[in-house]
């Protein structure tokens, strides 16, 4: 999920120059005074990754906003937070050793479906209803970090965390 918003947010900002650093697939955007990153290593490795570019760019935690999917959140739930644990996300848990737990983070409920496996879950397509139903969620993820960024995390989180 984490990816689908960067792409999305991406496309309609306009953003067509990927570069790689080291373990990092990231996109700047002087528009919105921004970076997009995407890890390329495993999903429990990110917090590398994240790191070279936060660390080339001078950005620090705070102004790091993790997108992530969520097992534990029914499908489309978007949870936003400024700070917190990794609730038991792996990825989160690789950026909370590199960064310590002071970044903000947008979770996107994917559920549990009927995958008895984690993996195959996270790793596996969603189903056609899920398929269907998510330009919305992905739609809704986008002006969640759009706001982040223009009005703060406070704003985006009264703005993403309200039920739809």
């Amino acid at each position: 999920m984490g990816f689908i918003v960067v792409d999305e947010l991406a496309r309609k900002w306009g953003v067509r120059d990927w570069h790689k650093k080291g373990e990092a697939r990231y996109a700047l955007d002087r528009s919105h005074d921004a970076i997009l990153v995407e890890p390329q290593s495993y999903m429990n490795l990110s917090g590398r990754p994240v790191q070279s570019i936060a660390t080339f760019y001078k950005v620090p935690p705070q102004r790091i906003l993790v997108v992530v999917d969520d097992l534990d959140l029914p499908f489309g739930t978007l949870r936003m937070r400024a700070d917190g644990s990794s609730g038991g996300h792996n990825g989160l848990k690789s950026l909370i050793d590199v960064f310590g737990q002071g970044f903000p983070r947008l979770r996107i409920g994917i559920g549990r479906g009927h995958d008895p496996d984690a993996i195959d879950r996270v790793l596996g397509n969603f189903s056609e209803t899920e398929s269907k139903e998510l330009p919305s969620i992905v739609e809704r993820a986008v002006e969640g970090v759009e706001t982040w960024l223009t009005a703060g995390v406070t704003a985006a989180m009264n703005r993403v965390n309200a039920k739809v």
